[in-house]
């Protein structure tokens, strides 16, 4: 299991529902601003949890610390622009949301990463570095150009529409390439470095001066 301890366990379940949460409001915020009301007939325009909650990448999170919250359902039909490039806006958001997160937590980590939590006996900082990890893992996670990750719209956004039809054909089996990809072990090791370079820069940046 990712938790080391029952302390972290507690801590680390709202850092993944914040991180969660927060990603795919973002996709659905942005796609109602481009024109596409589905996200907010769906309901997914809230900040209540249980309505992104995926079983299976949730119950990946907590026990490998990689996973994935239920993709917010997207008409591209109804945007005001070109729908690829809609969907590039939209797959961006998400996980912009999470760095913009990791950036916050990693200022709360600086300045209140000593102080005690009252009645669980660890410190803010374990929470707020689990927020920076979920955060930063979401985001690099994400960015992975095969459906139905984010990285694989952005990917669509910016290719000739001549090869969309590789990416279409492809949107069948990603979500169980993605699962066994995981299961082998063969995703950590490609984005780990990633996500720890990031968590270095941020908790550096927002110490405050030591650049």
């Amino acid at each position: 299991m990712f938790f080391q301890s029952l302390e972290g366990f507690l801590l680390g379940i709202p850092a993944i529902l914040i991180a969660i949460t927060l990603h795919e409001y973002a996709h659905g915020k942005v796609a109602y601003i481009l024109g596409d009301p589905t996200p907010q007939t769906q309901g997914r325009l809230t900040l209540n949890p249980l309505k992104h909650l995926d079983i299976m990448g949730s119950l990946m999170l907590i026990l490998i610390g990689f996973g994935w919250a239920k993709p917010v359902q997207v008409n591209p039909f109804h945007f005001k622009i070109d729908r690829e490039k809609g969907m590039m806006i939209v797959g961006l958001a998400g996980p912009a949301m999470n760095l913009l997160i990791a950036f916050c937590a990693g200022i709360g980590y600086n300045l209140f990463g000593s102080v005690t939590v009252p009645g669980v006996g660890v410190t803010f900082g374990l929470f707020f570095s689990y927020l920076i990890w979920f955060n930063v893992m979401l985001a690099v996670f994400n960015m992975i150009p095969l459906p139905p990750l984010d990285g694989s719209k952005v990917l669509m956004g910016v290719i000739p529409k001549r090869n969309l039809t590789i990416f279409h054909t492809l949107e069948a089996y990603g979500p169980i390439i993605l699962l066994v990809l995981l299961l082998f072990g063969f995703i950590g090791p490609v984005i780990r470095p990633a996500i720890l370079f990031i968590i270095d820069f941020i908790v550096r940046f927002t110490s405050f001066g030591v650049f």
